[in-house]
This record gives structure tokens, sequence and C-alpha cells, in this order.
């Protein structure tokens, strides 16, 4: 592989040092990038979750401030004394102001509610006098928007930002109108939210929380000099000005910062108020990051420290090996005297020990390989003697050929004509085998021996066997080995076909394909069992040298068309157990280079 390559031609240093880095320093930064992920994530979420629970908090307390003015607000438009006062005619001034001194009904519930910083009603009536509780409104307050809205309302509560003539300061403010009389005159009650209890709800927030009208305008903040502007004056992001409850991702001031909004919708109201909670990103992971860059510091000064000391370490271990290395070389150039001295009991140590040994025996086995190269020609000379007796003792082809040729015409006169013909085509077989030697013949010759064979094996199969022999005509003079596809042949018959009682079909195929030219022998039998075509296609796999003196059938085909022709002539065998097997191979080209 070109990793172990590098790796192997990389100097010791540098692999230590490589090494080092893959195994130590890089997980360690990456574990480190994922749990600073993670403590911002968590970090963000708790603080999400607390401004959450915040913006509940400040709602629920909303409720109940407003709820006061609400409730004021719907006695004081049913409380028919209060119409009398504010649309009953005068007389005089002294009427009025001793009526007015009668009704202490809005003072008392200034003085009996904190909520509450003021209460005033506005009814046009020319008698009246203004006295800071019942006003007559002027064209200028008539035409004010939040006064139009109140009379179109029709006994809606709204809630604006509205400037108390008093004080000349703005108040959140209840508006109301109500019927003065029965001709369908109309007033108006304005109650001002005191500002105080505003104030104590926001200040216990420790994130930026405003409270805003439905004019954006700002009507209680725990951000200083922020009341009574608008709130796009502040932030102009569209989700913050026009958007609904819900959490927020948004960009304040250049910094990641998320929003929380939630509405406040009071009973019986033709509008409300919204509550926004803002914190920063960068403020809420303040913290964390202040204990990750302690972590980074003291993770550096450990890598730091530990790159120094693979470093000598390393500078050591070369050193050592570079001392073996010259040894190493002294004894290459033919210097067996040499001897080394690495003290230690570590790896190199055992190894110069070894190393020096190991020069002791060589130096002994140089005389004794002398020896051994004059034995082994003696050994050779009678190997060639043992193969020339094997030779002589083989039997003569001659008196083989006479032998069946009488056999066969003894079966011929006695009238026994299938013996005859079986015994002509097995010494037309042996003859046609022992003539071809190591030599080539065509492939009209190859299938002739197949025919020959399977016609031998029919006498004895009878019906039970048929075969089909199909080949191109422009390939018969094609020249193939002797004896290449006679094995396959014979294996089919003998592993496929010889325990199926219903016989089979053998056919053997050579069609010319773009490699070369492609022999296959198929049968129907038995097929191949799962664990012996492994076995066999394993053995086939394996190397030549190892089929040396006992290579037979399959292997002794597949060796010889690996040696002649390559790897990619190998015999292919696809099987599958009761259905039949087909072996294949290829000959590039047609013939071998």
């Amino acid at each position: 592989m070109l990793f172990i390559r590098i790796m192997n031609d990389m100097k010791m240093k540098k692999k230590l040092a490589f090494t080092f880095i893959s195994a130590a320093v890089l997980p360690l930064l990456l574990c480190g990038l994922l749990l600073i992920g993670k403590l911002r994530e968590i970090v963000i979420k708790d603080a999400f979750k607390q401004i959450s629970t915040n913006v509940e908090r400040v709602q629920k307390r909303m409720e109940e401030l407003i709820n006061v003015p609400l409730d004021i607000s719907y006695r004081l438009t049913n409380d028919n004394r209060m119409k009398r006062v504010a649309s009953q005619k005068y007389s005089s001034y002294a009427e009025v102001v001793k009526t007015y001194r009668d009704y202490t009904d809005i003072r008392d519930y200034l003085q009996l509610y904190k909520e509450i910083s003021g209460i005033r009603v506005y009814a046009v009536n020319p008698g009246a006098l203004n006295n800071w509780e019942f006003i007559q409104p002027d064209p200028t307050i008539t035409n004010m928007s939040w006064y139009k809205e109140a009379i179109e309302q029709k006994g809606l509560a709204g809630w604006n930002l509205i400037k108390d003539e008093r004080s000349g300061t703005d108040y959140l403010s209840l508006i109301r109108s109500f019927s003065l009389d029965s001709l369908g005159r109309k007033g108006v009650l304005v109650i001002n939210v005191s500002k105080q209890p505003l104030s104590s709800i926001l200040d216990q927030e420790s994130f930026p929380t405003l409270i805003v009208d439905t004019k954006n305008r700002i009507v209680a903040s725990n951000e200083p000099g922020m009341f009574g502007k608008n709130l796009s004056e502040i932030h102009a992001d569209e989700n913050i000005l026009n958007g609904q409850e819900g959490s927020y991702d948004t960009l304040l001031g250049g910094k990641a910062s998320k929003v929380v909004i939630a509405r406040l919708n009071p009973q019986n109201s033709w509008n409300g108020l919204r509550i926004i909670s803002i914190f920063s990103v960068s403020e809420i992971t303040r913290d964390a990051n202040q204990v990750i860059r302690l972590g980074i510091v003291v993770i550096t000064a450990s890598l730091v420290f530990a790159v120094l000391l693979i470093y000598a370490s390393a500078s050591l271990l070369s050193k050592r090996l570079l001392r073996l290395s010259r040894h190493m070389t002294k004894v290459g150039a033919g210097s067996w005297d040499t001897f080394l001295h690495i003290d230690g009991k570590d790896e190199i140590g055992v190894l110069s020990r070894q190393f020096n040994a190991l020069v002791r025996n060589v130096n002994q086995l140089v005389d004794e390989v002398q020896e051994t190269n004059r034995q082994k020609s003696l050994v050779e000379q009678r190997q060639n003697e043992m193969k020339f007796k094997m030779l002589v003792s083989q039997i003569n082809p001659h008196f083989l050929f006479n032998s069946l040729e009488s056999i066969r015409m003894e079966a011929h006169i006695r009238r026994q004509d299938d013996i005859a013909e079986a015994v002509w085509l097995l010494s037309k077989l042996l003859r046609s085998s022992l003539e071809a030697g190591n030599g080539r013949i065509s492939l009209r010759e190859e299938l002739e021996r197949v025919r020959c064979y399977l016609d031998i094996q029919k006498f004895r199969y009878e019906d039970r066997l048929k075969y089909h022999l199909e080949a191109d005509t422009k390939l018969e003079e094609l020249s193939v080995p002797p004896m290449i596809i006679q094995p396959l042949v014979e294996n089919a018959i003998i592993h496929g076909l010889d325990n199926r009682a219903e016989g089979g079909v053998i056919v053997v195929e050579v069609r010319e394909i773009r490699e070369g030219v492609r022999v296959r022998v198929c049968d129907n039998g038995t097929g191949f069992p799962a664990g012996r075509l492994a076995q066999v296609r394993k053995e086939l796999a394996s190397p030549v040298k190892q089929h040396e003196d006992k290579s037979i059938g399959l292997q002794n085909v597949n060796d010889r068309l690996v040696l002649l022709y390559g790897e990619s002539s190998a015999l292919v065998i696809e099987s599958e157990p009761g259905f039949g097997a087909c072996i294949m191979f290829v000959i590039p080209g047609g013939e071998p280079n």
C-alpha cells in the first residue's frame, strides 16, 4: 500500500512525530473542538431555557399588574355616580367644586392601589371644571389617536403610552370609553399604570427585557434610557419589530443574539403588549470561553512537553540504530570479524546481540555452503540416473498397441462389436496421447480426442450420457496444448455424472471472444458441494511451484494454462449443488506469445 511505503521511507524522527501527531494531537484537538461545541451548545440552551422562564414570569406578573387598572375601569365605567358628576349640568362653580369634593372614589382608588398613579375622566360638559380628575377634552385631545380609538372601540379597553397633562410624563395607560347618559354622549376613562411596579418587575431580570405597545413604543425596560423610545430606533430586525410569539436568531450590534417574544393580551382589550427579552450569545458563553481558553493553554503546554520528549527519545533511538546500520554495512562489505556493542535491554540492545550472533553463524555457514554445493552436484547426478531407470522401466508402447489390437480382433471374431469398438477407441486415444508429447496439436485433434473419450464413456453409460461438441469452424486449426480439454470432460463425468442415476449431458463449447478463445465444459450433474468448491478454488489459486510432482486433473490443467498464458487464463469454476458445474478458461489471442 502507498501509506505503508511512505511510512517505511520516512526517517525515524519524522515517523515518530507523525505517529504522535496522528495518535495523540489530532484526536485531542478533535475531542477539544467537540467538547467546546457541546459546552457552548449547553450554555446557550440553558440560557434560552432561563430567558423563556423569565419571560413567562414577567408575563404572569404583568397580567397581575394590569388586572388592577382593568378591574378599576370596570367599576368606574359602571359607576352611575361618576357618570352624573361628569355629565350633569351645573348652575355655579360652587356647585361644581362641592360635587367634585363629595365624589372621592377616584382618590380612594389612588390611595388603595399602588399599581396605578393617576385616573382621568374626559367628558364634554360646558358647565364643568378641570380638576385633573374630570377634564374637559379640547380639540387637541379629541384629535389624539388614542382618544379616537377609545371612542371607536365602544367600551373595549386599550393600552397605550399616553402623556399625563398634569406632570407632562408619559405613562402606560388603560383607555376606555363609556356612555355618559341615555343621549349617547361618550366619555373616555384613562388610568395610568404606576412606573415603580413596572420597574420592579423588570429589574429582577438578568437579561435585557422590554415591554412595548402595539406601536412599538417602549413602555418599560430594565435597560436605562429606553423608556418612551420607539423600538425601531434601537432594533431594526423585522422579527423583533413585527414578530409573533416565539424565539428568533438575530444580529444586534454585529453580535449573534437570541430573542424571545411573548404577547400579553388583557381581557376585553382591543390591543395588547409584547414582552421582548434579548441575550447575546457571546456574553452568555463568556465564562465558558474562559474555561476553554484555560484548557487550551494546559493542553498546549502538555503537547509541547510531549513533543520535546518524543524528539529526545527519537534522537537517542536513531543514534543507536545508526550505529547498527554502520556495522551492517561493514558486514555487507565482507568484514566478518566485526563486533557491535550497544548497551540496554530494549529491542535495539537485543537486536545488537542477535546481530553479533548472526555474524558468527554466517561466518560458519560460508564454509558450509561450498560443501553443500559440491554435494548438490552429486545429488543432481544421481537424480538423472534415477529418471533414466524410470524411463527404461516404462511399458513399451508398441507392445501395448499390439496387445490392444489383438483384443479388438478377438472381440470382433466373437461378434462382440461394441467391445471391439471400445478397444479401438481406447487404442486411438492412447496413441494420440503418446504421440503428442509436450508439443502442440490443433484444436480439431484435441476435440477428436475428447470425442473419442466420450464415445468410450458412452460404452459404459449408454443412453445415460449425451454430449455436444460446439466449436467455430475457423478455430479448428488453432494450436493448443495437448490434453487441455479432455481432463475437464473426465472430471465432469467422474464427479458430476457418475453418481447420477439418470445420467446427464456434457457440453463442450469453443467460441472466439474479444479477449481470445473461450473454452467451456459444462454438465448438468450433481455440481460441487460448497465446501469442496471453495477448497478447489483455493488450490487453483495457489502458486504453481507448490504443485510440483503431484499435479493431477484440474490442477494439472490449471498449472499448464498459467505457465503458458499467464494468470488471466487460469480455470474459472461456476457451480451450484444439484444443478451441475461449468469450467471455463481463455486462450488469449488464440495462441501464446
